[in-house]
């Protein structure tokens, strides 16, 4: 086991790539606090985690990574019940898309709110109690194959996850004085069910039958077909493990062949 007795939160951790991570954060180990703004999903992803895991390595909190006193209170809730934190994965995140000439400033503060400095602010906090405990830490910042290059019809949302690809650059060099990894995951095209409400808007705004842009993007995938949260387990494994300890602000594409940087 790569993370035994390690201590990991998953922001966004309900639901998706966030749940998937943390179900192989169990099965490696680790103790598991999901945090995510939905309680009722909380609720349905610790059901599902307590199948394989006992109950006292599994933990949810209610967490708007856009308050910093809600913040501030995961940190104390999980160090209180586990004495600490090692591992932190920023998971959570909002999408919206719409061509330039239509994007609304609520749209634009909302992504960059969540996107951008809800996963700072998580990051600055989290690392501030790693460095109080003094035993370092990993933390693992999820970007995407959009922060790596423009979209029409994604502008706001590309330019938040290209955000995340600088902070982890920039806070991996400043934080690994204290022996904490800041790295990256950079998804391309995942089959989640948020997919559904974006193929919704490619059919709107390219004028496309539902269904279809989802299978094209699918099609267009080198591996053959669109990422499954699992894919991305394992990087997340190696990012929070001993194995990444020589590895510095670094994001890598899990994308099957989308994109190569």
């Amino acid at each position: 086991m790569k993370l035994l007795n390690k201590r990991a939160v998953i922001t966004g951790g309900a639901r998706g790539i966030g749940l998937a991570i943390a179900q192989r954060y169990l099965a490696e180990g680790a103790n598991v606090i999901v945090a995510d703004i939905d309680a009722h999903a909380i609720d349905d992803a610790l059901a599902t985690l307590q199948q394989d895991a006992s109950a006292e390595r599994v933990m949810g909190v209610v967490l708007n990574v856009c308050d910093q006193a809600s913040i501030n209170a995961m940190v104390e809730c999980v160090t209180e019940r586990f004495g600490g934190i090692d591992i932190l994965v920023n998971n959570a995140a909002v999408f919206d898309m719409a061509p330039v000439l239509e994007v609304t400033e609520a749209s634009f503060d909302k992504q960059f709110a969540v996107n951008t400095k809800g996963l700072f602010f998580t990051l600055q906090t989290v690392a501030r109690a790693m460095v109080a405990q003094g035993q370092g830490g990993k933390i693992i910042n999820m970007s995407s194959q959009a922060g790596r290059r423009g979209e029409p019809l994604v502008s706001v949302y590309c330019a938040s996850k290209a955000a995340v690809i600088s902070l982890t650059q920039s806070c991996g060099l400043d934080l690994i004085k204290h022996r904490i990894n800041v790295n990256g995951i950079a998804p391309g095209v995942v089959d989640t069910p948020m997919w559904e409400e974006v193929d919704a808007l490619f059919a709107r705004y390219e004028n496309r039958p539902l269904g279809e842009k989802k299978r094209l993007v699918g099609e267009s995938v080198p591996f053959g077909r669109m990422g499954l949260p699992e894919d991305h387990t394992g990087a997340a494994v190696f990012l929070a493990s001993q194995d990444s300890d020589y590895v510095v602000a670094q994001t890598l594409n899990v994308d099957g062949g989308n994109w190569m940087s």
